[in-house]
């Protein structure tokens, strides 16, 4: 079975973390490791009415972001990788630095540095050049800077609508297909908005 591994920080935005959960359910060929952060708890309360015991049931195995022993801080634990989703900028900048004092940024040291794939789901903005400046280094030494960017030409009605478009693309870094929201120039996709345009574009 496959293994990935999925970190929530205090961010706003816990929604996708626990959502990649259920979609990684639904798809049922892959084991889910989840670290979440105390400051993700406390995000988790005031965004949802969502019970944390329910979050942690959509993992395989929940680990203490405080335990820096646990399976997923060795390279030896086999993964496809990470998706720290949402990811504060202190987390980001923690996995920039290399300091790897909490689980997260640990089993995130872990994944990159065993050529692994790392998702950073960066939850800020605006970005000051120090932002920028650790995005950029995360990016050179192969993270994948993923802001949850909605996409329209799919016509999102609800805020679901828009996190499983989100959450879909970041999946689909690990090979992990899940439709849960309309492609890009796909059967049962956008293809006939696309249509529509070109009609629209073109001259009289």
């Amino acid at each position: 079975m496959k293994r990935l591994i999925i970190g929530i920080t205090g961010a706003t935005g816990s929604i996708y973390g626990w959502r990649l959960m259920e979609m990684l359910r639904s798809e049922g060929d892959t084991e889910i490791h989840l670290v979440m952060s105390k400051s993700a708890k406390l995000t988790l309360k005031m965004e949802h009415d969502v019970d944390p015991d329910y979050i942690d049931s959509l993992a395989h195995e929940v680990h203490q972001a405080s335990n820096i022993g646990a399976t997923i801080s060795s390279g030896s634990f086999h993964s496809l990788g990470m998706i720290v989703a949402p990811c504060s900028v202190k987390t980001m900048s923690n996995i920039a630095m290399g300091n790897t004092g909490d689980l997260i940024s640990r089993a995130a040291d872990v994944v990159m540095k065993e050529g692994r794939k790392l998702v950073v789901t960066i939850r800020e903005t605006p970005l000051h050049l120090g932002h920028l400046e650790n995005l950029t280094k995360l990016s050179r030494i192969g993270a994948v800077i993923f802001p949850p960017v909605p996409a329209f030409y799919n016509r999102p009605k609800t805020l679901e609508d828009i996190v499983d478009q989100s959450c879909m693309r970041m999946l689909d870094q690990f090979g992990i297909h899940v439709d849960t929201a309309p492609r890009w120039g796909e059967v049962g996709g956008v293809q006939a908005v696309g249509q529509k345009l070109e009609s629209i574009l073109e001259p009289a």
